[in-house]
């Protein structure tokens, strides 16, 4: 049975607009009363919200079809239809929208932040809205133009300060579970954690978020095992923890090569345009399972290599918790300066934003093609679609 979804397409129809209200005022000793149809209500939109509370989009994979509600019909003694009732769908923090052709609409980051991905049409006009001095009493009236009708794909990426990486039964779910109050799935077989697992720490006065990614090995990058739709989770973290096993019996494997793999697979995965890449964000080695008396000698032996090659080494014990204070504060710390780097850019003082009304521009073009019965003349616009859109 699906527990987690991380992906899903959305099938969606805003509502129409209402139609407008043809009308003629009548009323004892008032003749000549005049149109008084009403305008049509506007159709409901589809709002995506980012709900902190919410943590999969599994709804939305077992129901993928929403629609709005449509506007109400205008009405008689100048009165407007209903206006739709807007759809509201939580989403959790982190949610991509994106088009069926990839280009990213939004990224939702911050709670309870909104987005119209469907808008809804808009109310026709009544004809008391039509009447000119020419024509004081029209006998139509405009039609409600259709909400938007199509697919979006909502894609999650965790939103975390640091991401556990490694091989399956390194220990990651066993760490989360030492450090934070969350318990994920622990067993001592691979792929026990089947979807990211997120804890909060609390080192000193740093609080930051850890998120447990299903374990990588060689090939994730081009879709083996579980790496490759887990490894967008990752795109969002501050830093990256290498959890390595030093008492793994598994032939041809050691904390080394592990290593060596795992950053292969990072460097292969390409994130988003304007992203930082995974190998240049600060990186710390958790070498794990050092209870274990062979792997602590294997963590002891391997140590000053990992440090010649530029990491903060850390040596712990899931089980005992040896080591995982001086860890957490150290995570910690470079959460803290990540933190203060954002917020000295955003408190730089950016390019001024001039907004220049447009120049006239023509709301439709005609164009002329040749056929073999004489000339065909196309009218294209947005203008001219909506008012077919609006006449019966």
């Amino acid at each position: 049975m699906v527990t987690f979804v991380d992906r899903v397409t959305l099938h969606l129809r805003a509502g129409k607009g209402g139609n407008g209200c043809v009308s003629v005022h009548r009323e004892k000793f008032k003749p000549l009363g005049g149109p008084d149809g009403g305008k049509g209500g506007d159709g409901g939109d589809i709002v995506l919200v980012a709900d902190p509370q919410t943590g999969t989009l599994l709804s939305y994979h077992h129901s993928p079809h929403r629609t709005s509600q449509n506007g109400g019909f205008g009405m008689g003694d100048h009165r407007s239809g209903y206006d739709g009732e807007d759809l509201e769908l939580p989403v959790p923090v982190g949610t991509v929208v994106k088009s069926p052709d990839g280009e990213v609409l939004a990224d939702m980051i911050i709670p309870g932040e909104r987005f119209v991905v469907a808008a809804g049409g808009q109310g026709g006009l009544g004809n008391a809205a039509l009447a000119t001095p020419k024509r004081k009493a029209p006998g139509f009236a405009l039609l409600g133009t259709p909400g938007y009708e199509g697919d979006v794909v909502l894609e999650l990426k965790t939103v975390a300060d640091v991401a556990l990486v490694g091989y399956p039964s390194a220990g990651k779910s066993s760490l989360i579970a030492a450090v934070s109050a969350a318990r994920p799935k622990i067993a001592d077989y691979p792929f026990t954690t089947l979807h990211p697992n997120l804890g909060v720490v609390q080192a000193g006065e740093s609080r930051y978020t850890v998120a447990d990614v299903p374990g990588l090995i060689e090939g994730a990058s081009e879709g083996r095992g579980l790496g490759l739709q887990f490894l967008r989770h990752v795109e969002r973290c501050s830093a990256l923890l290498h959890v390595l096993d030093c008492a793994t019996l598994e032939p041809g494997r050691d904390p080394l090569s592990d290593l060596d793999v795992i950053l292969a697979e990072l460097a292969a995965y390409e994130v988003p345009e304007g992203q930082i890449p995974l190998l240049e964000r600060p990186q710390v080695v958790a070498l794990n399972k050092i209870d274990v008396p062979e792997a602590r000698e294997l963590a002891d032996f391997v140590r000053p290599e990992l440090e010649e090659r530029g990491f903060r080494v850390f040596e712990i014990s899931t089980v005992s918790h040896e080591g995982l204070r001086p860890l957490t504060f150290a995570l910690g710390e470079i959460v803290d300066a990540h933190r203060a780097e954002l917020a000295a850019a955003a408190a730089a003082p950016k390019e001024r934003v001039v907004i220049r009304p447009r120049g006239s521009k023509r709301e439709f073009e005609i164009r002329v093609e040749g056929g073999s019965y004489g000339n065909v003349y196309r009218i294209l616009g947005d203008k001219p679609v909506r008012w077919v859109q609006q006449t019966d």
